[in-house]
């Protein structure tokens, strides 16, 4: 089972649209953005899924302070295609961070690929 984490202020928002999607293999989990970091570096969890009002900064403030930036990917305000996804998913990205009026579209985008992973 994959777990994915949100966090950030839609964090409730993210985690209703992926279980809406009913993806055999996800586990999504409502959580902080220390506690993600946390259970992230102990293998507590796979990826974490954050959200602030331009997807640029809060979103993963704390994530990349705490995993490094090699493991961190925002999209800011841009919305990726599914080969970009799975392009930063290739390189190892395990942390996302999109805007708040984005999510129905890029929560669900890479909750796929990640399923399609498992």
């Amino acid at each position: 089972m994959t777990k994915i984490l949100t966090g950030g202020v839609g964090k409730v928002e993210v985690a209703g649209t992926v279980k809406a999607l009913a993806l055999d293999g996800v586990d999504i989990v409502v959580s902080s953005d220390m506690d993600a970091a946390m259970k992230l570096r102990a293998g507590q969890a796979d990826f974490y899924l954050g959200t602030c009002h331009t997807g640029a900064g809060a979103s993963l403030g704390v994530l990349v302070g705490l995993m490094g930036q090699p493991a961190c990917h925002t999209f800011g305000r841009s919305v990726p295609t599914e080969d970009e996804v799975s392009s930063l998913l290739d390189q190892g990205k395990k942390v996302f961070g999109c805007s708040m009026d984005q999510i129905d579209v890029i929560a669900p985008l890479i909750a796929r690929a990640i399923a399609a992973r498992a």
